[in-house]
């Protein structure tokens, strides 16, 4: 009766504190993550600003995964540095620890009322932040209340002899801790629940100080299978990224090792409580580890660019090239640079079509991922050169000055949509890709030839706005007429195809969706073209 008991009983507990982690990293997310993601992209000029930005945000999000993968990404994407990256990340390792600091304090008692509180803000409150706010005290309370069913089910197994014996091997083989601590945490995915889990058993007493801290090492190195499955299929320093979270953690790993009785005789004399001590092993060894690699972040990334062979693949620039601060205060100048960074962006929008194609004629959905990274890239450079071009309208500018700014707003906004329709067509050629969707000749080739135009199209706009040529606009415009001419000769093709049965109605979807989204990207670069026509 008590090992069904236990088992029920673990395995609920355990349930709600996975789950009520995850309730209070997606509440916090929710209320704040997008101004996290903004801060980490811009506030990580450097390794220690990297640092303490990546521990502030994992702090706030809890969760050093969800850091890492958004670092990882930004690397992906050429927002950030290989070396910036590893500052984010030993930032983020400091900043998931204060959730093992949370569970030291004893508030299994206020579970249900903080559950109560968190009901009610989520359930009832009006505004978002708010609800976001409720669904991060229901979390932290399901924390809690599991916490405190494992630690009662687990107590009476403190007076087991056999048990405690088991767990004894902790503490005389630190090698074999650090395996479990790992492999519960790649299983897991989470190194917050595998500390939850040494804190109970610690509290009931089966596991000491000696024995917890090897399991808290291993959860260390095993938090690093996310990074690891993040960076799959991307870029040469993602894997780099990866590869930079994994080996700091093994190396501080094997130091700790090395130095084990006098690492336990220090937490020993931060706190007489058994709890504390296993957060403040968990703490200190992050805080150390960040402390022993922040001076050689450079030489680091150097080593990992040595170690971790591969060829650079082409990334996006994502940070500008043109929008120098400097040049504000001679708007003529800050109005060509941005001009500048606007065609850049274009240029890059015409790749992310270009790569969608390749990989719906080729059927391979190998460089699909590069658009999506591209996107991201798009999206910043959007958001740098609107930002640049408000901050130019606050100087004294001529009326001829004053009317291009918002001209060159839209523009970029044009753009920015045209990277959208790019991502459109990645998604329908994962669509033929991964439902195999015949097509004829016939409709192959209709669709090279609406690409072609479209990337004619491209090429003029970029030529349009480099020369701000007026006549150039005309030719886009005219083309403009073009596209839509060939959209609907195209529409009634598949339409014949259709009745005489050649075409399959799914890949007849994705057909005109395809086009349309073509006929739509000429669109914006007709926007483009008019704004140049009528005097940018």
């Amino acid at each position: 009766m008590f090992l069904k008991e236990f088992i029920f009983s673990t395995i609920g507990g355990l349930g709600l504190f996975i789950y009520g982690i995850r309730l209070m990293g997606e509440g916090l997310q929710k209320a704040c993550g997008d101004k996290m993601r903004r801060l980490l992209a811009i506030l990580t000029t450097n390794p220690l600003k990297g640092t303490l930005m990546g521990a502030g945000v994992t702090a706030l999000i809890q969760s050093s995964s969800a850091t890492t993968v958004m670092t990882i990404g930004f690397v992906n994407a050429g927002l950030m540095t290989l070396a910036q990256a590893i500052g984010v990340i030993l930032g983020a390792n400091v900043g998931t620890t204060i959730t093992a600091q949370l569970i030291a304090f004893k508030l299994t008692n206020y579970a249900l009322p903080i559950l109560g509180i968190g009901f009610g803000l989520n359930f009832f409150a009006k505004r978002r932040t708010a609800k976001f706010i409720g669904q991060f005290l229901l979390g932290f309370g399901m924390l809690f209340l599991g916490l405190s069913i494992m630690t009662s089910v687990a107590k009476p197994l403190g007076d087991s002899e056999a048990v405690r014996l088991l767990f004894i091997n902790f503490s005389q083989n630190p090698l074999l801790g650090v395996l479990v601590g790992m492999v519960v945490t790649m299983i897991v995915q989470s190194s917050s629940v595998t500390v939850g889990l040494v804190l109970a058993l610690a509290t009931v007493g089966l596991l000491d100080l000696r024995g917890a801290i090897p399991l808290i090492l291993g959860d260390n190195i095993g938090t690093c299978i996310t990074a690891a499955l993040a960076s799959i299929g991307g870029t040469i320093s993602a894997r780099r990224t990866a590869v930079a979270h994994i080996g700091f953690n093994i190396i501080g790993t094997g130091i700790v090792l090395l130095l084990l009785p006098v690492y336990r005789v220090l937490i020993l004399h931060t706190s007489a409580n058994i709890a504390r001590q296993v957060a403040n092993a968990h703490s200190l060894f992050n805080i150390m580890n960040a402390v022993i690699f922040l001076p050689f972040v450079g030489l680091y990334a150097r080593f990992l660019t040595k170690f971790v062979k591969g060829k650079e693949e082409e990334e996006i620039e994502s940070v500008p090239k043109y929008l120098e601060q400097h040049l504000l205060n001679t708007p003529s100048v800050a109005i060509g640079a941005a001009t500048k960074e606007i065609i850049r962006t274009l240029k890059i929008t015409q790749q992310m079509v270009r790569i969608a194609m390749e990989g719906f004629f080729e059927g391979n959905p190998r460089f699909l991922n590069k658009v999506v990274q591209k996107e991201e890239g798009v999206d910043a450079l959007r958001l740098a050169v609107t930002n640049y071009l408000v901050e130019l309208m606050q100087r004294e500018l001529s009326p001829q000055q004053s009317a291009k700014i918002p001209a060159l707003i839209h523009i970029v906004n044009d753009v920015e949509r045209i990277g959208d329709h790019a991502e459109n067509l990645k998604d329908l050629a994962e669509q033929k890709i991964e439902s195999r969707m015949p097509f004829s000749n016939m409709a192959v080739s209709e669709l090279k030839k609406m690409q072609s135009e479209i990337d004619e199209m491209i090429n003029l706009s970029i030529q349009t706005l480099e020369l701000d040529d007026r006549q150039k606009a005309q030719v886009v415009l005219e083309k403009e007429s073009y596209i839509n001419n060939l959209r609907s000769e195209l529409k009634q093709n598949h339409i014949e195809r259709l009745e005489k049965g050649t075409c399959k109605v799914l890949s007849g979807v994705v057909f005109l969706d395809t086009i349309s989204n073509f006929e739509k990207i000429g669109d914006h670069l007709t926007n483009i073209a008019q704004a140049v026509a009528a005097g940018l």
